[in-house]
């Protein structure tokens, strides 16, 4: 198929349409609007709903109301907006229904600004909304990832009857690439046992996030623990650039990862044998892939657009089996590939401090020069 120039959000929403979405709810927030904008006039030409919604707490009820049907549904907003929806998102977990959301992060605390940032990770990954449930999360670094991973989404959603995010960033939704499409789907026309369709003749079907009875709460939460266990089994996707040799191993996820992977290149062609690994799933987190690499390394550096949130789960994943250092850039503040280099050539020089955390490292690097 040929490849169409297109803006991120845009792509994304053609990718939603063509994976079968027959219901968007949500509303405008920057760096996002483009995909609420284009799903406006996409999905009326179509005969499905489009609402935009009067906030963000509304559209993620209606998304709630709309995947109890079993139908395709989407919807898609930026950190703040995001935030607002967590009590829906904890309700939608809870009922065990499959739902995608994209998330296109930008620079925060509070209101921010509307620049690329990933300080949502915390929100999207370790967090969420209330109780007990994780979401899988898909983080793309190209348009094109990002147009597969959308269509990838809803098969998993549905798959495990469990919420997936499309975890973007400012910088992917706003850029414009080359990608391919994919084909269009044709809508569902038959539902899961599970869903509320209105159907006649049969016994009533009821779907609800109480459970006032403790011990039934708790068999729900195993049976949502247990179906974790088999995403972690089957799901954790990870790229991984010139780790055959490697001696240093560079970390980033989406457009940090993509910004490492040039800085990666740049250190090859200068003879530093360095390599990269960039998580597509930050849940399941590839935490094999590490603890492998930290058994051939003699470093590895984590670069982030926030303040070190992934570091965690690095640090988790290799158990001290490897220095790890950080370097990040916040508040929207878009990662450098020369930024990146800098700190690779100092870690090939042997400049590994080991005592501290590397957070407060990275801290006490960057005093005065930042």
């Amino acid at each position: 198929m040929a490849k169409e120039l297109m803006k991120g959000n845009e792509a994304v929403a053609e990718a939603a349409v063509r994976a079968g979405i027959t219901a968007y709810f949500g509303y405008p927030i920057t760096p996002q609007t483009e995909l609420l904008e284009y799903l406006s006039h996409r999905m009326p030409e179509l005969g499905r709903v489009f609402v935009q919604a009067e906030s963000e707490l509304a559209a993620i009820n209606m998304v709630y109301g709309a995947a109890c049907t079993g139908q395709r549904v989407l919807s898609s907003s930026s950190s703040p907006g995001v935030s607002l929806m967590m009590e829906g998102i904890s309700y939608i977990a809870g009922t065990e229904l499959p739902v995608v959301l994209v998330d296109v992060m930008r620079g925060g605390p509070g209101l921010g600004n509307i620049a690329p940032s990933q300080a949502d990770y915390n929100q999207i990954v370790r967090g969420g909304g209330h109780g007990e449930y994780r979401a899988i999360v898909l983080a793309p670094a190209s348009i094109q990832e990002a147009v597969d991973l959308t269509v990838l989404a809803f098969d998993l959603a549905e798959k495990y009857r469990n919420i997936v995010v499309v975890l973007s960033d400012g910088s992917i939704g706003q850029m414009m690439e080359p990608c391919e499409l994919p084909p269009m789907q044709p809508l569902k026309t038959s539902f899961p046992e599970w869903a509320v369709t209105g159907a006649e003749g049969r016994e009533r079907r009821y779907l609800s996030s109480i459970n006032i009875n403790p011990p039934a709460q708790e068999i729900t939460n195993f049976r949502v623990m247990r179906r974790w266990q088999e995403i972690e089994a089957n799901e954790v996707r990870v790229k991984e650039y010139f780790m055959e040799d490697a001696k240093l191993v560079v970390t980033g996820f989406g457009s940090a990862g993509r910004v490492a992977l040039s800085a990666v290149r740049a250190a090859r062609e200068e003879g530093i044998p360095v390599g990269l690994i960039r998580p597509v799933t930050l849940n399941p987190f590839p935490r094999q892939v590490y603890a492998k690499a930290a058994e051939q390394a003699d470093g590895m550096l984590v670069v982030e657009m926030n303040n070190g949130m992934m570091l965690d789960d690095v640090l988790l994943a290799t158990q001290g089996q490897v220095p790890v250092e950080f370097y990040g850039r916040m508040g929207g503040v878009f990662l450098m590939p020369d930024e990146v280099l800098s700190e690779i050539r100092r870690m090939a020089a042997g400049n590994i401090p080991t005592a501290g955390h590397p957070r407060d490292r990275w801290l006490d690097r960057v005093k005065g020069v930042i």
